[in-house]
C-alpha cells in the first residue's frame, strides 16, 4: 500500500506531466502555423510521451493501491517569438520537470518507500535523456542564427522523430 504523502506527490506528478503533454501540443500548434512541420512532429511525438509519462504513474499508484486523483491542468502559452524560443523554453520545461522527479525521489528516501523510488529511477534516466535532448536542439537552433536553409534542414531532420512507447507491465 502506497502512503498518502506518496500518494499526493505522485498525484501531483501526474497532473504535471499531463500539463507537459499540454505544452507540447501547443507548441506542435505554434510550429503549425508557421510551417514548420519537423518541428511541429517533434512536438507531437513529446506529447505522447508527456502522455506516456503520466499514465506510467497512473498505473503505479493504482498498482500500489492508491487512488489517483485528476486535477485541473493549467492552460500553456500558445506563442513564442521564434523556434529557438519555443526550445528554449522546452529546455527549461524539462529542468523543472527533472527537479520535481529528484523531489519525488527525495520524498520516496524519506518515507522509506523503496518501491517507488525503484520506480522513479527509470524518470531520473528518462529525464537525463529529455534535457540533453531539449538542449541539443538549442545549441543547434543558436547555431543556425539568422541561416533559413540551416532551419529547414534541422525541421526536415526533427520531422523523423517516431513515437515508441517504452515496455510496460501487463493491467
Amino acid at each position: 500500500m502506497i502512503g498518502k504523502k506518496v500518494e499526493a506527490a505522485l498525484n501531483n506528478q501526474i497532473n504535471a506531466e499531463l500539463y507537459s503533454a499540454y505544452l507540447y501540443l501547443s507548441m506542435n500548434s505554434y510550429f503549425l502555423s508557421i510551417n514548420l512541420t519537423g518541428f511541429a512532429n517533434w512536438m507531437r511525438i513529446q506529447a505522447l510521451e508527456e502522455m506516456t509519462h503520466a499514465d506510467k504513474f497512473y498505473r503505479y499508484v493504482n498498482e500500489r493501491g492508491g487512488r489517483v486523483t485528476l486535477m485541473p491542468i493549467d492552460g500553456p502559452p500558445g506563442e513564442w517569438s521564434s523556434p529557438l524560443a519555443a526550445f528554449e523554453d522546452v529546455y527549461s520545461h524539462e529542468q523543472k520537470v527533472t527537479a520535481m522527479i529528484h523531489s519525488l525521489v527525495d520524498l520516496a528516501i524519506e518515507e522509506r518507500d523503496h518501491a517507488t523510488s525503484s520506480m522513479l529511477n527509470w524518470f531520473v534516466d528518462e529525464q537525463v535523456e529529455e534535457e540533453a535532448n531539449a538542449q541539443s536542439i538549442v545549441a543547434q537552433l543558436k547555431l543556425i542564427g539568422e541561416n533559413t536553409g540551416g532551419l529547414f534542414m534541422l525541421d526536415r531532420e526533427l520531422g523523423t522523430r517516431v513515437f515508441t512507447p517504452p515496455a510496460q507491465s501487463q493491467e
